[in-house]
């Protein structure tokens, strides 16, 4: 008998023992989910390649989540965004949505310098609207994909605010080109007496430095309204 309830107890013990290591092992198991799960959404103000014009890091406003590049004025004091690289001839592809009523651009060619408040002072913009009702939707070249104050676009194919719309850039030597949801929608040249003259005859007159290099960084704008970006690629030629 006291065999028997030996037996017993060591039973007991090892069948104790087992569901408290299957208890450990199914919390670890629920805490590692949750942190992988925290860590996938989680926002953060670290954007690699990128930094606030004309300051070191990136200004909270700005923001990448789940692949998602974001900019809210609330979270920060805000700034239009540069890459770190500057870069000549070039193929950028992203896309983009606004929100309503909203504005911003994209930037090439920037030049970064305490002489520079503002990336516009140096470099040509890719507009990027809500053609619906921004007040600038009114104007030529004001629109989603002009360039901005010179050349309309040949198609009127932008997406309404919070739709995801694809552009692309490329810069080849002078030669420009900008589409717009799979369609070319603008093409130029840069750096000669056509392009000077579409720079005297814009807002960008008397600019003595606008529009003039050759290479620089490229740029997102903060125009005080909420933007997204996503798969950004930028591919030198």
């Amino acid at each position: 008998m006291k065999h028997i309830s030996l037996i017993l107890i060591i039973c007991i013990a090892i069948l104790m023992s087992q569901s408290c290591q299957s208890s450990k092992a199914e919390k670890a198991s629920s805490v590692d989910d949750s942190a992988v799960a925290k860590a996938s959404t989680v926002s953060t103000s670290s954007v690699p390649g990128w930094h606030t014009f004309n300051k070191e890091g990136l200004d909270p406003s700005w923001q990448m989540e789940d692949g998602v590049l974001s900019f809210d004025k609330s979270r920060g004091e805000g700034g239009d965004i540069v890459t770190d690289k500057e870069y000549e001839n070039f193929e950028l592809s992203l896309e983009w949505k606004i929100s309503d009523c909203g504005n911003s651009g994209l930037f090439w060619n920037i030049v970064e310098s305490e002489k520079y408040r503002w990336p516009w002072q140096t470099g040509p913009e890719m507009q990027i609207l809500d053609n619906k009702c921004h007040p600038d939707a009114k104007i030529v070249t004001h629109r989603a994909g002009d360039l901005y104050d010179m050349i309309e676009t040949s198609v009127v194919n932008v997406k309404p605010a919070g739709e995801w719309n694809s552009i692309k850039v490329r810069s080849d030597h002078g030669k420009m080109s900008f589409s717009q949801n799979g369609t070319e929608v603008v093409t130029f040249t840069m750096h000669d007496e056509s392009w000077d003259t579409m720079v005297a005859n814009s807002k960008f007159k008397g600019m003595e430095d606008f529009g003039k290099a050759k290479k620089g960084r490229i740029g997102l704008q903060d125009h005080n309204d909420k933007v997204w970006f996503r798969n950004i690629n930028i591919t030198e030629l």
